[in-house]
């Protein structure tokens, strides 16, 4: 019997999903090439390149236990790819900080010992905690520069994409089919971030002269910054929040392409245009003929930064595609699923019709929306831990993220997740509630 129209509530074919189960043995991890390039301006543009790390943070200064987020040798199931581009503005302290704890910060508010359903489950909040925590410990510092930050995390065939400002991650699929996995956290293209800022008290306007038009793009003020999202930029103002976009994608075993870039590509090439240029050309090639078409087009006006990853089938799923490089890459972004050689792969090695799973994606700025998980999966986090910064807390001392909240409304303000004082005052200051002040936002120790 042949299952052809149907579809599950995704949207995925029925046929396709009966396929996936009964090749879940066959599939094993992808491959992942990589390349980056960078040209640099003001030397404010960093990248971060972790092809295999574990699952598990860093072990403390003088703690001898735990492997880390650090390349290592253990199981293959054990570990992940990290990859981020941070563009610094105002100075680079923001951005050599953010990529020196932001990882650590994620996986530290991941529950231990969870199986790796749950592990990509429990990331999207991880990724939002991660991020608030970042920019909370750095602001304790008073440096005024910030950072945009695209940090992504590929854990098998699951791509999951946090964002805040305008570097952007897309995702070309086997078939040719372009994803954005980020957002544009600029304000002259994010009407609802406008709208954001200016409830919350800030104020958006473009540059004005002796009372004449508005020049340039919109800026928030006082500050002058041209995005909406950021970690640092305590001189701007809590209403330019941290708090990530992400998107958790599951590619077919069919692979993809993926592009990070920071906005000195973006602001030179359409995004089908930088694409177009990888045509044919393996990962470090392509991160390269990006950045140079970027450079060549606009002239080096900024930091001009792009890391270009190939998820590919294993190669004993491949027969025809052993060789990785140029071969490889031509024939799995020009391959149609119509061709003959791909039919041939799906029927000898389960290899899959080129279709892309949303997961999950959530752009809210309010915390009590982004750390609030339903039952069961909100079981996998400690009731009384911090939800931001794990601080260990007694039953009673934790702040209800839901604490504002009326008592006739459906959610119940006495429940979790909890923040401690600290945090709980950050995301008052972010919701436009009060004022944070540089001793407001000290830090509290985290009890382990």
């Amino acid at each position: 019997m042949e299952v052809q129209g149907e579809v599950d509530g995704s949207g995925v074919p029925l046929a396709v999903l009966l396929k996936r189960e009964l090749c879940n043995q066959k599939v094993e991890k992808p491959d992942i090439l990589f390349g980056e390039a960078n040209k640099s301006k003001k030397g404010e543009d960093f990248t971060f390149v972790v092809p295999r790390c574990h699952r598990r943070p860093a072990p403390a200064e003088g703690d001898a236990e735990g492997t880390g987020a650090a390349a290592g040798a253990s199981g293959d199931d054990d570990t992940i790819s990290v990859f981020a581009i941070f563009d610094g503005h105002n100075g680079s302290a923001a951005a050599i900080y953010t990529r020196e704890n932001l990882l650590n910060n994620v996986l530290a508010a991941i529950p231990p010992n969870l199986t790796s359903e749950e592990w990509t489950t429990a990331l999207p909040r991880a990724l939002v905690a991660g991020f608030v925590k970042t920019d909370k410990e750095f602001q304790t510092r008073a440096a005024r520069s910030g950072t945009t930050v695209t940090f992504v995390i590929i854990d098998g065939w699951v791509v999951t994409v946090a964002s805040v400002g305008d570097s952007r991650c897309i995702l070309e699929s086997a078939e040719g089919t372009v994803y954005f996995l980020s957002a544009d956290h600029r304000l002259d293209s994010n009407e609802e971030e406008v709208e954001r800022i200016t409830a919350s008290g800030g104020d958006v306007g473009r540059i004005n002269i002796a009372g004449g038009a508005g020049i340039g793009p919109l800026r928030c003020w006082p500050g002058g910054l041209c995005l909406s999202r950021s970690i640092g930029d305590i001189d701007v103002g809590e209403f330019i929040v941290p708090v990530p976009h992400v998107k958790q994608v599951k590619l077919s075993n069919a692979g993809g392409r993926l592009v990070i870039a920071s906005d000195g590509v973006w602001d030179a090439l359409r995004f089908q245009e930088a694409l177009n240029y990888t045509r044919g050309l393996p990962a470090e090639a392509a991160a390269s003929r990006i950045v140079k078409e970027s450079v060549s087009s606009k002239g080096l006006r900024d930091d001009t930064t792009c890391i270009v990853i190939d998820i590919l089938p294993p190669e004993k799923l491949s027969p025809p595609l052993k060789k990785h490089g140029k071969g490889v890459i031509k024939a799995l972004f020009h391959r149609r699923p119509s061709d003959e050689l791909a039919e041939d792969q799906m029927d000898r090695g389960c290899l899959e019709p080129d279709v892309v799973e949303e997961i999950y994606e959530e752009g809210s700025a309010m915390l009590a929306q982004r750390l609030k998980i339903n039952y069961p999966a909100g079981n996998m986090f400690k009731l009384h831990d911090c939800a931001v910064c794990q601080l260990e807390m007694k039953p009673g001392e934790g702040i209800s993220v839901h604490g504002n909240v009326p008592r006739h409304s459906r959610v119940d303000p006495w429940g979790g997740p909890f923040l401690c004082s600290s945090c709980q005052l950050k995301k008052e200051a972010m919701e436009g509630k009060q004022h944070l002040t540089n001793s407001q936002s000290a830090v509290q120790p985290v009890l382990k």
